[in-house]
């Protein structure tokens, strides 16, 4: 990693992050690493069946709790500039979706894609969900 002067927006935290000597950078808040950590050790059933039985041997590299401006990402494939998020109960409610409308409006500022499953798809579903997650790479990847 690589770690530029802070960006002038935020208050001590925000750092731009070299992703793989691409020349994408996406901006992120350095003091959500422990937190970021703290999940990647915690992961929930569909999480934990997501990365363990798909994106461990995915294709491409994938970050597992990721953090990306001021949000921690549930998975992020920096080559093809893809979060995707696991939605549990929380996600639900009204201030849920309109949390992750926002989140997911930010993040596309920054060019990359945001693809939603819930637990219940995930568990219930796991092949359909891999076959759409497979269906986002490219004829001719990056």
């Amino acid at each position: 990693m690589i770690y530029s002067p802070p960006l002038s927006r935020g208050v001590g935290g925000d750092q731009l992050l070299n992703v793989k000597d691409s020349e994408f950078y996406l901006p992120y808040n350095p003091a959500l690493i422990p937190q970021a950590k703290e999940l990647r050790k915690n992961m929930t059933s569909a999480e934990k069946r997501l990365w363990y039985g798909y994106l461990r041997t995915f294709k491409f590299t994938v970050l597992r709790q990721r953090p990306i401006d001021y949000f921690i990402v549930d998975f992020y494939c920096p080559t093809l500039k893809l979060v995707i998020e696991v939605d549990g109960e929380s996600h639900c409610t009204n201030d849920g979706k309109d949390y992750d409308c926002e989140r997911t409006q930010r993040l596309e500022g920054y060019g990359i894609e945001v693809i939603r499953f819930t637990n219940q798809q995930i568990l219930g579903d796991f092949e359909r969900v891999c076959g759409e997650i497979q269906r986002l790479i490219p004829p001719s990847p990056p």
